[in-house]
């Protein structure tokens, strides 16, 4: 074969190879690839997370209630106390004195009662005597009354024995009152001594402060001060000393802070998984037992409510998540202070129809179902408009685009859908889709600019990341 008809031949066999590839990038002219999946049913389990530290359910600051110097300091942070122990005390002498000498008041006070009820006896026995005198006297007046009448004797010796039973009954008077009067010398002293006993209960309180004891079983989660140092009492505006914190660990929580998008679904009662930070691979379950009404900045961590400012910023929620009965080895590795994070169970939805989250699109809907109709080609009618002729906002709604083969060709077309509970990347389809329908999934820069209509091609292929080389201008 000549070389002229060599090269004719391979003329002719490229022309060919150009008049296919042509035709068939003339075809595929216009398709756009996109990433696909098919709707599925499976168990959706919705949740929202927080953070925070771990708290204890309820911690104290015992405080000083007596002023002086501390002597004895019985504790150290990370100790385990019981409810009622001693765990610090303050110098005592001088309540320890007053008590002393309210004790020797109160001694005294008894003695004098005690003489005083002596010298009532004393009152009491005058009486009888001086009764027993009126009684003879008595006699011997009627006597010398009934002798004087008769004239037996003289009116002399009749005064003489009128004036003496007179006598014996001022005497028995007398008597009489002296009793009372040391009644009420009794009654008077008795009270002195109650006034010293309740005096005395007041000291034994003074005393008693001067002693720091635990006020329920807990863990000292810290001790401030030192022996020798001197502690204050608070008064109305101004704080007293703080001797230690104690908490109680046998209720522990997780306090942590929601966003304000998602505390809406957060309720009491919820579960909770709690993952502690110095613990890795521990998870923790609880449940929700209060939530914040009040927002707090997240910032400053204040009430907004509180907040002086005028900025504008995200917020927060308080929710406090209590954990379950743990076993002693956990309880005893968990600490105030410890960050944690706490995912709580807001929904669960057994056998739901789901799809990607990144699927879902917001389009007009008039629009999208005019390109179907045109094949991705709106019809060329100009834009609507309301009465006063300014142009109709479009009506958005969410959707997916769904895959349809119509003469062995594949578009995807807009279907509006109905979702409800979210998951960590999937969503609930409540209407608008069936199970193993196959939608568009991304790319996004693909589905932000898709539209009803479109032709379509699967490419499911992982892309690949570019990377710049940021040292290739230096």
């Amino acid at each position: 074969m000549s070389t002229k008809k060599i090269i004719a031949v391979v003329v002719i066999v490229l022309a060919l190879a150009g008049i296919v590839a042509g035709t068939i990038l003339h075809g595929q002219a216009g398709i756009v690839k996109v990433a696909t999946g098919k709707v599925v049913r499976q168990d959706l389990v919705s949740s929202v997370s927080g953070t925070g530290q771990i708290k204890p359910k309820t911690y104290v600051n015992v405080g000083a209630t007596s002023f002086g110097r501390i002597t004895h300091l019985y504790v150290k942070e990370g100790d385990h106390v019981h409810k009622g122990d001693v765990v610090a005390r303050v110098e005592s002498v001088q309540p320890e004195a007053t008590v002393d000498a309210q004790q020797a008041a109160i001694a005294s006070s008894k003695t004098d009662i005690t003489s005083y009820v002596a010298a009532e006896n004393t009152a009491q026995a005058n009486i009888a005597q001086a009764k027993a005198d009126l009684e003879q006297k008595k006699f011997d007046y009627d006597r010398a009354q009934a002798l004087y009448n008769a004239q037996l004797i003289a009116k002399q010796d009749f005064d003489a024995k009128k004036a003496a039973y007179d006598v014996s009954a001022a005497t028995l008077d007398q008597r009489i009152a002296a009793l009372a009067q040391a009644k009420a010398q009794t009654d008077s002293q008795r009270a002195h001594l109650d006034q010293a006993v309740a005096s005395q209960r007041a000291n034994f309180d003074a005393l008693d402060k001067t002693i720091s004891r635990a006020p329920f079983d807990g863990l000292v989660t810290n001790v401030p001060v030192r022996e020798g140092e001197t502690v204050v009492v608070g008064i109305q505006n101004s704080e007293g000393s703080t001797l230690m914190t104690l908490a109680d660990m046998s209720v522990i929580t997780a306090e942590v802070k929601v966003d304000e998008t998602d505390i809406v679904n957060v309720q009491l009662g919820q579960v909770a998984d709690v993952t502690v930070d110095a613990l890795p691979g521990k998870t923790f379950k609880g449940h929700v037992t209060e939530v914040g009404d009040q927002a707090l900045l997240r910032s400053t961590g204040i009430a907004t409510s509180q907040s002086t400012s005028g900025t504008e910023e995200a917020n927060d929620f308080k929710v406090v998540v209590t954990l379950d009965q743990l076993p002693g080895e956990d309880l005893a590795e968990l600490r105030p202070g410890l960050s944690t994070t706490a995912k709580i169970t807001t929904a669960v939805r057994p056998n739901a129809v789901t799809i990607p989250i990144q699927a879902l699109v917001q389009r007009d809907l008039a629009t999208e179902k005019d390109l179907a109709a045109h094949a991705g080609k709106p019809a060329t009618v100009s834009a609507a408009t309301d009465a006063s002729g300014a142009p109709v906002k479009p009506n958005l709604v969410q959707g997916v685009y769904l895959l349809t083969s119509t003469g062995g060709k594949l578009r995807a077309n807009f279907v509006p859908v109905t979702t409800g509970v979210s998951g960590a990347t999937e969503i609930e389809v409540l209407s608008g889709l069936a199970p193993a329908d196959e939608i568009v999934i991304g790319r996004y820069q693909i589905l932000r600019a898709l539209k009803s209509g479109t032709l379509v091609k699967r490419d499911n292929s992982t892309p690949v990341a570019t990377t710049t080389d940021d040292n290739s201008n230096s």
